[in-house]
């Protein structure tokens, strides 16, 4: 989606991407096809900044139309249609954490509407940045800032109570909140020693897998 470039301010780049990726589409979507993005900042790019960078694309702007966060998409699914039968309740509660890209898009919580969608499984939410910030958090000189910034939704986390398993809309993120979890607890194995996506959580509700 060219988030890496955008955060470099290499918008010609972005702009060809956005472009690029928009005539690709463009049969699929004229059909009547949905686009479907798995991960929160790709979707924020689609969605909002790709039509900002070329607003005078008519296949970026279609792009941007027909363009969901997959955890919307399946909300949207649920009101509108119902879900399929066979969800299961989960061994435990969900820790779920709104990635900062998410929020950006202005659709609500839709990762913690869908995972309430189990039944009797007890979802509790996190709201803070996770401070993992993109490029900008896995750089050897920023890391240490960024374990600081994403203290407060560390904190957050280790205060669940009922939560057995962790996930995150942003795997990254999701990565970065196991690492300060460890780092808090100076080196000692946390409570959640891993994240995974909500659709995953999903799948495993469904028996479809482990959501690993």
């Amino acid at each position: 989606c060219g988030m890496p470039k955008f955060e470099h301010g290499d918008l010609a780049a972005v702009a060809d991407k956005a472009k690029r990726t928009a005539r690709a589409l463009k049969p699929q979507i004229e059909a009547g096809w949905d686009v479907v993005a798995l991960v929160p900042s790709c979707a924020l790019m689609m969605k909002f900044e790709w039509p900002l960078i070329v607003p005078d694309d008519p296949d970026v702007q279609a792009l941007a139309q027909a363009t969901y966060d997959i955890t919307e998409y399946v909300v949207d699914i649920a009101n509108n249609e119902g879900l399929a039968e066979g969800l299961q309740p989960l061994d435990g509660g969900v820790a779920i954490h709104l990635a900062c890209h998410a929020r950006a898009q202005n659709m609500g919580p839709k990762g913690a509407e869908m995972l309430r969608r189990i039944p009797q499984t007890k979802v509790e939410v996190i709201q803070r940045c996770s401070g993992h910030g993109g490029l900008w958090g896995v750089k050897k000189d920023s890391f240490p800032v960024a374990l600081k910034v994403g203290k407060g939704a560390f904190r957050d986390i280790e205060k669940t109570k009922k939560s057995t398993q962790l996930c995150s809309e942003c795997p990254l993120a999701g990565l970065h909140l196991v690492q300060g979890l460890e780092w808090m607890n100076e080196g000692q194995t946390p409570r959640f020693t891993e994240s995974r996506h909500p659709i995953q959580v999903m799948a495993a509700a469904y028996g479809l897998s482990d959501g690993r």
